[in-house]
């Protein structure tokens, strides 16, 4: 990096740590530090939960997926408007009206205590799960450009922001991610434009997608009713929409950023915000990825991205690899050919040689791979998430890289603040409070400032292990699956029975997470999938138990 990216990254940096600090200077008492005093509008709350939805992943998980299996990944958002629709005319009213702070504290009221301890337990579980790995995401960033170890990088991105959710709560969080989600647009569309720009002068964008669409990367929509193939329609309508139910229902991350609007119809155009907006943000997030499959049609990707795998590979000397970097090479060329031979003459000649060349060219990229592995003693390896790293990094002029990193620092500094706060609330309000009572303003305030510090220590723990699971974003997805499904049942359960209890609910939420691992387990159906056993799970088996073992139910 430059000066001037140095200098771009430095200010935003202290900017947006200034910023944040003196925006939640005035917090006084727990419901300031959590819900902001219930006076936020919509339009603020709407940004906020984008953003905290949004993370460094969005940007380098995301664009390395498309880059390697194209637009498919959007089914999973096809379903978010119906999801938004459904949560306005469900949940959000009966939070909203029972002034809660948690999504869990509903659940005593309509249930029980326990069935109230058992979800805000799982929440912080698997919530403090993923929050590791989305802060994982932007420590590839710093490590490469720094030279420091992962490490390093994660306790320094981590640390930087608990100290400033520490200090504002979910009002610096929400206003912070109102002025991140202004930088997150600039940078995507920046990214687009690049993206764009950089293709060969004798390529045209209509030549570039024709490019892209032959090699199958616009293949959004799958029909196949299989459920153990990723993506497909079904898998993203139908499972999709359960896993959206779940995570902006039942998930405190996203429920606490809404239970801070100054009215319930605020509350409710704030998802509406977020649902017809987030689709075509991560239309363009995924075009870019493919964009950049499309740049290295004509240049030469490394075999490896990942820049620690590929000084590791070059001191390796021996025939193995001298044969596969030459096949690799060889078959490089034979693709590029092939990729401007159908710019020129989009026929189905063409077309075909083109599909043999690239199938050719991933296979011996397989190739490096594989011997790349033997040949360090490395188990495994994946480069998705270093993809769209390494582009940036070698394509993005100086100046502009500054302003891309510091949006890949703002989408996890958004994200991450928003999970730090909800994570801080639940330990304080489901657990602490619950059950010792309130204390004065300042020492639960002091408590919730602790929590936050402790749990953004515990995501540090989980994001050194992250880089060994994978694709990012298919990795936070996963965590969520294990558990949302049986969570959203339970809640399914609360709004849509009246003869349901808390025995019932209890029972049911074990029975769905049991059935859901054995379904991890001994099946291979796609995660996408999980979110639907899960919940249904629970609310038959939850049902018939209540019916079963009746006992006094609550007003909800």
């Amino acid at each position: 990096m430059s000066t001037l990216d140095w200098t771009v990254l430095a200010v935003y940096l202290t900017g947006i740590v200034v910023f944040g600090y003196w925006v939640g200077r005035n917090n006084r008492k727990v419901d300031d530090f959590f819900l902001a005093g219930r006076q936020m509008p919509w339009w603020a709350i709407g940004l906020s939960v984008m953003a905290t939805q949004i993370s460094a992943i969005t940007f380098i998980g995301t664009t390395g997926q498309a880059y390697g299996d194209g637009m498919r990944f959007l089914v999973v958002y096809f379903a978010l408007p119906f999801a938004m629709v459904i949560l306005c005319l469900t949940l959000v009213p009966f939070f909203y009206r029972a002034k809660v702070f948690t999504a869990y504290e509903y659940l005593e009221q309509r249930f029980d205590l326990k069935t109230r301890t058992i979800t805000s337990l799982l929440f912080l579980l698997q919530r403090g799960m993923a929050v590791g790995v989305t802060l994982y995401a932007p420590s590839l960033v710093l490590s490469t450009i720094l030279g420091l170890s992962e490490s390093v990088t994660i306790l320094v991105m981590g640390g930087s922001t608990i100290l400033y959710v520490m200090k504002g709560g979910n009002r610096s969080v929400i206003w912070t991610d109102v002025v991140q989600m202004g930088i997150i647009w600039i940078g995507i569309f920046s990214c687009l434009f690049v993206a764009i720009y950089r293709l060969p002068d004798n390529v045209s964008l209509r030549g570039a997608l024709s490019i892209a669409q032959t090699a199958g990367r616009f293949n959004a929509v799958d029909l196949d009713p299989s459920l153990t193939k990723p993506y497909t329609l079904w898998g993203g309508v139908i499972g999709g929409l359960f896993l959206m139910l779940s995570y902006f229902g039942c998930d405190q991350s996203q429920v606490q950023r809404y239970l801070s609007g100054s009215s319930l119809t605020q509350s409710k155009l704030s998802l509406l915000f977020n649902a017809f907006l987030k689709v075509p943000m991560q239309f363009i997030i995924l075009l870019t990825g493919i964009l950049v499959f499309v740049f290295y049609q004509f240049q030469p990707p490394p075999a490896l991205f990942n820049s620690v795998a590929r000084t590791q590979f070059e001191a390796v000397r021996s025939p193995e690899k001298t044969r596969a970097e030459s096949r690799y090479a060889s078959a490089f060329e034979i693709r590029k050919k092939a990729a401007l031979d159908l710019t020129a003459n989009r026929g189905p000649e063409e077309a075909s040689r083109y599909l043999a060349a690239q199938k050719e060219f991933a296979e011996a990229r397989t190739d490096v791979a594989a011997v790349y592995k033997e040949s360090t003693g490395v188990a495994d390896y994946n480069d998705t998430n270093y993809v769209f790293l390494h582009y940036i990094l070698t394509q993005i002029p100086h100046g502009l890289l500054g302003l891309i990193i510091a949006v890949i620092f703002a989408a996890a500094m958004s994200s991450l603040s928003g999970e730090f706060n909800s994570l801080a609330t639940a330990s304080m309000i489901d657990f602490v409070r619950r059950f010792r009572g309130a204390g004065t303003d300042e020492r639960d305030l002091f408590l919730s400032r602790v929590f936050t510090a402790l749990w953004g220590g515990f995501a540090c723990l989980i994001a050194l292990q992250a880089g060994r699971l994978g694709s990012a974003i298919e990795v936070v997805n996963k965590f969520g699956s294990y558990f949302y499904g049986s969570i959203l049942g339970v809640f399914m359960l609360a709004v849509l029975t009246k003869r349901a209890n808390g025995t019932g609910a209890s029972v049911g939420l074990f029975a769905g997470m049991g059935v859901v691992g054995l379904v991890v387990t001994f099946t291979r159906i796609h995660f996408l999938w999980w979110n639907l056993v899960g919940a249904t799970t629970v609310f038959v088996i939850g049902y018939a138990i209540s019916l079963a073992v009746p006992s006094k139910v609550r007003a909800s």
